[in-house]
């Protein structure tokens, strides 16, 4: 029997990530995945700066429009755009983006196996077996899981999640005139749901329209994306794709490690809170447990999480209760030149959200904001629904 050295559970940003760097370190890669590329996944599909340089000289990003302008709104009211002189974000679609990873860990060396669904995970003296739906048997020294919060690799290893969310979304094909409109800019909406947001995101031919809020709100945030559309006019329009999951936001002491069995991006449940952006934690995530395989120090991939990614996800606890307060404020704060300065550095990868948060004006207005009472809001069907005009 093959004994890999590294077998990586889910073809996913993290997982194709973590089996390029292993296998061009000439670790002995495979590669088990569940779907087939390409495969529709459920995702904004917005790539910030931290993103784009993690896969940089790695593959040619398929970007379907590179935004430089963004509207925001309050609920569908206060609607303010600013433009920036060079793109924010790179918006692909999922199943483009991750296939042109697989084909990055293949051209490294990796193995990739589709179609394969890993049913469990024993570890022994040797090694760790990983159990297949068919009844066979892979046998890895290492085992990378990156098969989703809710996948058998999370389970095995114990992660805890302190945070977790219901994203709804819909991929919505539009006509040229449409598309024309969309051209260059996302729109995003502060909902009425504590911690909630609406997104446009648009992808030539598409715009992808979704929500987000915590879990447990699944009536009112059905009702927010459907007034959301709504008020876009796309109300008519068939969606190709109508799907909706759960983000999971680890606890900070939550393992990252069982043995020889780690886990990345969201199986790890690495992702940032306020935003819930995920993709660059994967990329992040996975090239560090490959760097970590690859160097024979399983223990180093858990202290550069602690190191590199932790304290920007502490910092973005902390952005989500204040916006979650008051989402009004927060509203107002990026219409200012700081606010604004500060979502241009997140989205180009120039700016952490946790030195952001050492800056003294910044723990000024967030004390301030801690001293002023929740925003209460009604119900959203006894609030009348205003028309919004669409961005210019």
């Amino acid at each position: 029997m093959i004994i890999w050295d590294l077998v990586v559970v889910g073809a996913g940003p993290a997982g194709l990530a973590a089996a390029r760097v292993a296998a061009a370190a000439g670790v002995r890669t495979l590669v088990l995945e569940r779907s087939t590329h390409p495969r529709y996944k459920t995702c904004g599909g917005g790539l910030i700066g931290t993103s784009l340089s993690a896969v940089a000289g790695r593959i040619e990003v398929p970007a379907h429009d590179r935004v430089d302008r963004v509207t925001f709104t309050r609920d569908g009211r206060r609607g303010f755009t600013r433009r920036h002189r060079t793109p924010l974000v790179a918006m692909v679609r999922r199943e483009e983006f991750d296939d042109r990873l697989r084909a990055a860990a293949v051209a490294a060396g990796a193995g990739v196996r589709e179609g394969v669904t890993v049913r469990g995970l024993d570890q022994d003296p040797d090694g760790v077996r990983v159990r297949l739906a068919d009844g066979e048997t892979v046998r890895a020294r290492t085992v990378l899981g990156a098969d989703g919060s809710s996948g058998v690799t999370s389970r095995h290893v114990g992660v805890r999640f302190r945070q977790v969310d219901l994203g709804l979304e819909r991929e919505l094909p539009v006509p040229p005139a449409v598309r024309e409109h969309w051209r260059g800019r996302l729109l995003l909406d502060w909902g009425s749901v504590p911690g909630s947001y609406a997104w446009v995101f648009p992808k030539g031919d598409r715009l992808t329209v979704g929500v987000i809020a915590a879990r447990g709100e699944g009536e009112r945030t059905r009702d927010y994306l459907r007034r959301f559309v709504d008020r876009l006019g796309l109300s008519d329009v068939e969606a190709e794709h109508n799907s909706g999951h759960l983000t999971r936001c680890r606890a900070e002491d939550s393992p990252l490690r069982h043995g020889r069995v780690l886990v990345a991006g969201d199986a790890a449940g690495l992702l940032e809170p306020w935003s819930r952006e995920g993709i660059s934690y994967a990329l992040r995530s996975g090239a560090l447990a490959g760097e970590a395989v690859a160097g024979g120090d399983l223990e180093r991939y858990e202290r550069d999480v602690r190191d590199q990614l932790a304290p920007s996800m502490r910092a973005g606890h902390r952005l989500l209760e204040v916006f979650e307060r008051r989402p009004d404020v927060f509203h107002a704060l990026l219409a200012t030149p700081a606010g604004w300065r500060m979502f241009v550095g997140f989205c180009q990868g120039r700016a952490s959200f946790d030195r952001a948060l050492t800056r003294a004006p910044v723990r000024a207005g967030l004390a301030l904001l801690d001293r002023l009472p929740p925003m209460v809001s009604r119900p959203a069907s006894t609030r009348p629904e205003p028309v919004t005009t669409l961005p210019r």
